[in-house]
Parts: structure tokens; sequence; C-alpha cells
């Protein structure tokens, strides 16, 4: 009976990987799958003919497999397992004596001898050999240290921030996520504890839409944190206790049009001219996602009704377009003298007819208009008229600003006009406009210098993370600079005065578009600080079996790929980094002491294809207008179905590491070590520990201690990293997933570490309500 299954599983096996290792060879592929597929259905054909030469032939085949594999990857233990995995397993089967006794002449009879097992479990003895040396290998692993040795005798944070506070997303206006508190160390940072959990209530509500996702990091003024949660709500909490001091719904409600459903913070402004203790002299102003930023008063989060339309400033005005859930602010604005800076993220590919990506300054005491930078009419900056409008569908910017006031500037990161994926038609200023950074007079708003990152973008590489600002040592000056990520992987130096680039930056060809109309910028830009990866190759195709492996391969010859930027095409193209981005919105943290930088690189590629207008399916139909499925473009000559680059199990297609941390020295721009991060314990049916280097999504912080916390990783844990060296010194177990950046104060002489635990909705981590606050025995 054994035997005959095993027959069975040999020949079902070996018509698999033989037609499909046909088809693959067809396409330009490895030989190898076909020549498995014909060792496996002759092995099958001998198990049937009961003939001991199955031993030999299959012993033989695991050798070449072996000598195969090592020859394509190395020794790395995650691909060469998965290449050996089922053909090992299968060699244990045919060494089972119940298959053995029936093979051969003098072995046919029950309780006869068993053939030899040495033709198997000598090269199987081998390849365990091999894969437990494996192990102990990492091929991808850059081991070093940065020097923390050399500190700037004079550190800029920028902005007036007590060193045990947190007043803005990034700490200071610098947004360099960095605190100078130093309680908590590399040696004692294993003994963290649970201060106290806090539960919003604001939990993933059945018809929320699939973004919904929990990206805060709280603000620490006074003895107080202020956060806002998916739906909205802006909260005060103790700092000490994590008691709910004052909660505000402002009843977002639900909306199915809207594409994110989140929140990353709130501002926070004291009104030095008002009288201390009066109402409203210190704020929080709240961005909401159906378009209001609304004043609240800090001390007890009432409306502050002397700001703009009593408390609540309507973001929609001005706006050509207006359809509900279309048009939000996820990210905090940004406060400078005295005007309140904010931007707005649009519906990705939903349709041409998208609202402007306007930038605007209001008085932040009265909400009056004081200027507007839209990208679609640049050079005119006064406040916009009555009845007139911005310009429909210029590139926005969703993320969150930095701001240098003794400069005078502001700092935007900026996206692209929709659709993404389709540059046909672009004007002038959109091309100037888009996928970079532009710095904008904080009085005026006027530009003083635009840098960009991708020409002509085809691939969504909108700039999604806040810039970076410190002051640089190189060469013995100290320069101002602007620190920059980006999703294709580029660390971008800039002086920050200028634009100009402090590491330098180049052009490299780029492929041609096949779309009639379509141009594609023949050069892209890249820095000389880059976490790109290299061109994806057939042998970097990955499954957890042959099986799936070899259909992996046959998808990556199937699509067009020509490298990095690889066009959208009919046919469908490889887009590598994927949108979802070597760096996104979590950005990096910058000791501005050191001048290193502590970041988190994920590798994911995505898939893009183009459908003909008149082949769209009707509204309704398999659409998702983000990440994943069909994106309508209405409007725009194509839709654009896309998505991640998956196996037919639902796993990566290219190989592991997805996810990094690093570390790098910003004075010399080199990287000074690389190492996996994160586990596959919450993203398999069994927890499994193993550090295979998962993707992830938010940001970390750095403090002067010399650690750095980072939760992110689709694993749910909150992990503390030696910022020398990047090695993994704690962690916690979060309740759900924790794609928000952490942040740090003190109170009371005592360091807390807090970080909120609430999910995403596109990655799949598990929602919930939790902020969490850690401190030292």
């Amino acid at each position: 009976m054994i035997l005959t299954l095993t027959v069975i599983v040999f020949a079902v096996i070996g018509l698999v990987l033989g037609g499909g290792g046909a088809y693959l060879l067809s396409l330009g592929g490895s030989p190898f799958y076909l020549v498995a597929g014909l060792v496996f259905l002759a092995t099958g054909l001998l198990l049937a003919l009961r003939r001991s030469s199955a031993l030999w032939l299959y012993g033989l085949f695991i050798l070449g497999c072996l000598a195969w594999a090592v020859s394509e990857v190395g020794f790395d233990w995650w691909q060469l397992g998965t290449r050996g995995g089922l053909v090992i397993v299968l060699g244990f089967v045919l060494l089972l004596p119940a298959v053995r006794r029936r093979l051969g002449p003098l072995h046919r009879r029950e309780g006869g001898i068993s053939a030899s097992a040495w033709p198997v479990a000598l090269p199987v003895l081998i390849a365990l050999i091999v894969a437990g040396y494996s192990i102990t290998q990492d091929p991808y692993d850059k081991v070093g240290s940065l020097d923390l040795k050399t500190a700037s005798a004079t550190p800029s944070y920028g902005g007036n921030v007590p060193d045990g506070e947190w007043h803005q997303y990034g700490r200071t206006p610098y947004g360099q996520r960095y605190s100078p508190l130093n309680q908590i160390t590399p040696d004692n940072v294993k003994t963290l504890k649970t201060a106290w959990t806090f539960e919003t209530g604001d939990v993933k509500q059945p018809g929320d839409v699939g973004e919904t996702t929990y990206q805060v990091t709280p603000l620490k003024v006074g003895d107080t944190l202020y956060l806002c949660t998916p739906h909205n709500w802006a909260i005060a909490v103790d700092a000490a206790t994590g008691k709910q001091k004052w909660k505000y719904d402002p009843n977002v409600g639900l909306n199915p049009d809207r594409q994110h459903q989140t929140c990353r913070g709130v501002t926070y402004y004291k009104d030095q001219a008002a009288p201390a203790g009066a109402p409203c002299a210190e704020r929080v102003y709240l961005p909401t996602s159906d378009a209001r930023l609304i004043a609240l008063d800090a001390r007890n989060g009432s409306v502050c009704e002397g700001f703009a339309d009593r408390g609540v400033l309507h973001l929609e005005q001005g706006m050509p377009y207006n359809p509900a859930g279309y048009y939000y602010s996820t990210s905090p604005p940004v406060i400078a003298a005295g005007k309140i800076i904010i931007g707005g993220a649009v519906n990705d590919n939903y349709s041409i007819h998208e609202q402007s990506g306007v930038i605007r300054a209001f008085d932040v005491n009265t909400g009056a208009l004081v200027w507007n930078w839209d990208s679609g009419n640049p050079t005119e900056t006064t406040p916009l008229p009555p009845g007139k409008t911005y310009t429909v569908n210029s590139p926005n910017s969703w993320s969150v600003f930095a701001v240098d006031e003794q400069l005078g500037l502001v700092y935007i990161p900026l996206g692209n006009q929709v659709p993404d994926q389709i540059g046909i038609g672009r004007s002038a200023n959109v091309e100037k406009y888009s996928a970079g950074v532009v710095a904008l007079d904080v009085n005026s708003g006027k530009d003083r210098w635009m840098q960009q990152f991708v020409h002509h973008d085809l691939w969504d590489m909108d700039v999604p993370a806040q810039p970076v600002l410190l002051d640089l040592t190189r060469d013995g000056a100290t320069i101002p600079a602007l620190v920059q990520v980006t999703k294709q992987g580029d660390v971008y130096v800039l002086d920050r005065r200028t634009g100009q680039p402090i590491i330098p930056v180049k052009e490299l060809p780029a492929a041609p578009s096949t779309i009639p109309g379509e141009k594609a910028s023949p050069t892209q830009p890249i820095s000389g600080l880059t976490f790109r990866p290299p061109k994806m190759e057939e042998r970097n195709m990955w499954g957890v079996s042959l099986i799936d492996q070899m259909v992996c391969r046959i998808k990556f010859h199937q699509l067009r790929y020509e490298g990095q930027y690889t066009p959208p095409s009919l046919e469908g193209s490889i887009i590598y980094p994927g949108n979802f981005g070597t760096f996104n919105w979590g950005s990096v943290a910058v000791d501005p002491e050191k001048q290193v930088m502590f970041g988190m690189p994920t590798y994911l590629a995505f898939t893009s294809r183009l459908v003909p207008r008149d082949q769209v399916p009707p509204k309704g139909q398999d659409e998702k207008g983000s990440e994943q499925g069909l994106n309508r473009n209405d409007g725009a000559p194509y839709g654009v179905y896309m998505g991640p680059f998956l196996s037919p199990l639902g796993i990566p297609c290219q190989a592991p590491p997805w996810g990094y941390v690093t570390g790098v020295d910003l004075k010399t721009g080199e990287i000074a070590y690389k190492h996996r991060n994160g586990t596959v314990y919450d993203m398999t049916p069994l927890p499994l520990p193993f550090k295979v280097g998962v993707p992830g999504i938010g940001g970390p912080m750095i403090t002067k201690g010399g650690v750095a916390f980072l939760g992110a990783a689709v694993d749910n844990y909150l992990r503390a990293y030696n910022l020398a060296d990047g090695t993994e010194l704690w962690k916690a177990r979060l309740p759900a997933g924790g794609q928000a950046t952490p942040m740090t104060y003190e109170l009371n002489g005592k360091q807390y570490v807090v970080m909120v635990a609430g999910g995403h909705g596109s990655i799949g981590t598990k929602p919930g309500d939790y902020v969490i606050a850690y401190t030292l025995p």
C-alpha cells in the first residue's frame, strides 16, 4: 500500500514538474524543472516495476539537485531549504523499510530482504550536512558598527522642545525621531517592563474600508500624552498612569469611498500671547478623514470656537471637485511663524477628476488663509479669491512636513498626479513638481527650490516620508542638511538651503514604454547612498516547494521586467521595489549628535498591468482603488491591475529577506550594517519564530542612550536594537500589529517608551486599540 501511494506521489509530482518545466524552458527559463519532472516520472516507473535502481536514480538526483541549488544561491538556507525540502522528504519516504523491501528480484516477497538504503541515505546525509552548514551562514547580512564616540559639540535638534518631551510627530520640527534621553541603555534595556496599557475603545468596524490602520505617534507635553485614533478621536492620556483625561469624537462616520481610515498624529500649539490658563491658550489640532481641521483646548478637549468656523476649518474649500471621501488629511499639519500648514491625501487612481494637491497655510489663531501653493499654478501664492478653484488633480502631499524656521522654509514631500501609472498628457508643472521635495517660504508660500527623485513617474513612487533635518559635518564644514528616503530605496542627502546634493546623485538609463503616446524618461536619478536591491533574476524566485517556485519562475518570464523602472505594460510588468516602497511614511531616525541614521528598508515586488478603457469592467466589479486589485482611473485611457508579486500560496515570489534594519554614517555616506529584521511568527498558521527578515511599515526612534526602537514588522513585536551595530537587545510581544512609530519621554525622573498597537489593514496585521508604555523597573 505504501509503495503504491509512493508511486502515485512521484507520478503526480513528475507530471506537474515535467509539464511546467517544459513550459518554463520554452520561455527561456531553467531546464532543471523539466529534468526534475522526468526524474520523478522515471523513479515512479521504476518503483512501480519494483526495481531497486529507483533508489540509485533518486540518490543521484538528490546530489544533482544539491549541486544545482548551491550553484544558483550559494549557502543561503532559506533558498536551499525550499529547493531541497520536497526532494529530501521524498528521499526519507524511499528509505522506509516498507518501500525498500518490495524492490529488486530478491525483495518482492513479504518479509524479504530490504534493498540497500545507501544509494539514497548517503545523498540525503550529504544534503543535510550542507543544510546544517548553510543555517550558520547569511550571505545577506552585513556586519559592522557605527562610530558613536565622535559627536557634534553643538547638535541642532530644531525647535525649543525640552529633552523629556515630544511636541511634534518627529519630536521637533526637524523630524529626527531622536530623543536626548539616556536613562535606557544597551545594558539595561532588557529589563524594560510594561508601565501601563490604555485601550482607546476605537476598534475596527465591520463597515470600515480595508486600509483601516492605527499609525499614530503620540505627543507628550507636560504630564499629558495627546493622540488620535483611526476614526479621528482625539484623546488626552495621563503620562504617568495611562488614564484618559478627555476624549473628543468628531463623528467622521464610515465612508466606503475613503481609501484610508487612519490618523498619524495631532498637532500641539501654545499661544504665547494668551494669558496663562486662558481657554485655548494651548491647543491640539485634529485632522479628520472627512476633510476637517478642528482646534481643541488641550486642557479639556473642548472646541476652540475662535478658530475658523466655530473651531472647524473645512479643507474642501476651493476644491474643483468634492465627492465625499476622496480628500482628507491623514498626517498632522506643522506650525511655523504663526501659521498652520497642511496638505492632503487624495484617493489614488479612482479618477482623473481629483481634488487639488494644494498646500495651504492658515493663521494658527484665526484660521484665515495666508497663502496657498498649488503646483499647477506655482507662482501665484496669494490667497485664492472667493469663487475660484485650485488646479484639478495636481500632485499632492499626504505625508508629514519638516520646518527650519531659521531659514524660513517648510519642506514638502510630493506625490504624483492621478493616475500614477500613466503619464500621457501631463503638464510641464506636473512633470516638474512631483515625486520630489519642494522647499516653500514659510511666510509667502513661494518655492525656493525643488529636487525631483523620479522623472515622469509611472510607478507610484511618491515621496512618502517626512524629510529629516540635521546639521551635517562633511570635510570639516558644517552643512544644514536634509535627509530624504524614498520608495525606490535611495537616501538623498541635500543642502537644505539650496536643494543641491551633498552626497552625489547621477542619472542611469531606464527602459522605454511600449504604450502608444507614453514616453518614459530615458534616465532616472540614483543617490550615492542607496538601498536599491540588485536586479532580480529567475534564480531569485522562491516558494515553499519546487512546484510553487516553478510557477513563480514562469510568471517571472511571462511579465515584462528590465530592472527597476520597467514601465507598466499591457502584458504586465514587475515593479521592484514595488509601490509599497523600500521606505514608506515611517521614514528613518537620525541622531544629530553622532550624525548617524537608523532605518528599516523593505523589499516587496509588485506587478502592474494596464487595461485599455474599453476593457475595464463595470463599476463595482473587482476594484480596490489602492495597492491591490483593479484601479479604475476613470477618465484616463487605461485602468491598472496591480498588487504584490505572489506565489499561488500567497507568499512573495521573490526570495527573502524582505526586511532589514540598517545603520548609516551620514558623515561618510557609508552603510555600516544591515541585518534581517523580524520573523514569520504571525505570517504562518503555526507560530514559527524563524528570522527570515519580513516586510513592515512604520518608523524607528533613537535615544541618546544608544538604543533604537522599532515595531513596524509584520510580526507583532516592539524591538530594541543596539544603535552601534544593529543587534537586537530586547523585544516585547504586542497585542496587535505595531505599525506605528514609537516615542519616548521622561516624567518624574523616569524614561518611558510608548508604542501604539492597532494593526494595518493593507498588510493584514491584527487590529487593536492599544497604547502601551514601558519603563525600567
